[in-house]
């Protein structure tokens, strides 16, 4: 789309409202709070390229990584020329707030919600030489004592969907923390641990390939990247659900009317088939439509607060801001 048909686009379509960023040259940056390459990475750069065929201006992407995403969250927090957003996720709006006993911001007070964009299960994952075939099994195997069990790090959503699994199920598993899914897949691989809660992105190929197996996954529905692979819930553990999700937001700074045109680009984005069919290739699960305006992103992003503030202190899980 040629850029000099975009304002007329705009005014042309009710959803977006009134022109209000094309009053101002300045580009969007979209902050990914994580490196270049990460998975934010790539879901922060398919939403700009989307976005900015539907904005007045060009829309960037930043990598401000460091502290677990805190680095990139507080100069979005922080930010005064409202048009700088977070591809924030449960680390830097969720986890680290509620682990860390500094932070530079304050987790929802000091964002603005524009829409929840996707959420991705996790996966728990053995060998494919494994003995274990079936979540049945695997908790037949923790009873009898032993079995490890590898996670993201420290407070990541992995290790929170272990402790709430261990919780449920009344099994204890030894667990062992790594720096991401790219260390503690390959040393589930390797045999070094017995299973791991993995990220399903990470997971997927080596899954697809035979070489791991997938015992469940942890999202409300089926994957679509493994639809034979049934969820928690189907092995018994009703409302057991969780994984990492994307939300875009902004500082609590920003003009109202900036905030809801766009939200209004982020819905009509999320709606489109090219990005649809993007997000099917990534692994990720788009936020169902209920789910994608900025009150429903309030509204989930208070349960989320709540559930991981709950799951942490039932396990003592304490992350040292340093």
């Amino acid at each position: 789309m040629r850029r000099r048909h975009i304002p007329a686009l705009l005014l042309a379509t009710p959803a977006l409202g009134p022109p209000a960023l094309a009053q101002v040259e300045r580009p969007i940056r979209i902050i990914v709070p994580f490196a270049a390459g990460t998975s934010s990475d790539v879901q922060a750069r398919l939403l700009g390229v989307h976005m900015a065929a539907l904005l007045p201006q060009p829309v960037l992407v930043e990598n401000r990584a460091g502290a677990g995403g805190t680095v990139g969250a507080e100069v979005v927090a922080r930010a005064t020329d409202g048009h700088t957003l977070l591809l924030g996720s449960n680390g830097p709006l969720v986890n680290n707030p509620i682990l860390q006993q500094r932070m530079p911001y304050a987790a929802p007070q000091d964002f603005c919600a524009i829409g929840l964009v996707s959420r991705s299960p996790l996966t728990l994952t053995v060998r494919s030489e494994s003995p274990i075939r079936d979540v049945a099994g695997y908790l037949a195997a923790a009873q009898a004592g032993g079995l490890s069990i590898g996670s993201s790090g420290q407070g990541s959503a992995t290790h929170f969907l272990i402790e709430q699994l261990m919780a449920a199920a009344g099994i204890r598993l030894t667990h062992v923390p790594y720096r991401g899914s790219s260390l503690s897949v390959p040393d589930t691989l390797a045999g070094n641990v017995a299973s791991v809660m993995g990220e399903i992105s990470t997971v997927f190929p080596l899954w697809r390939d035979g070489r791991l197996r997938v015992l469940a996954t942890t999202g409300p529905r089926r994957s679509v990247l493994m639809p034979e692979v049934p969820t928690l819930i189907e092995a018994g553990f009703a409302g057991l659900t969780g994984g990492s999700w994307a939300a875009l937001v902004g500082p609590a700074a920003m003009p109202q009317a900036v905030q809801g045109q766009l939200s209004a680009a982020l819905l009509r984005v999320m709606a489109s088939p090219a990005y649809l069919e993007r997000q099917r290739e990534l692994g990720a699960d788009v936020a169902a439509e209920e789910e994608r305006g900025p009150a429903a992103l309030v509204s989930y992003w208070a349960a989320e607060m709540a559930r991981t503030r709950a799951t942490a202190e039932a396990a003592n899980i304490r992350v040292d801001a340093g």
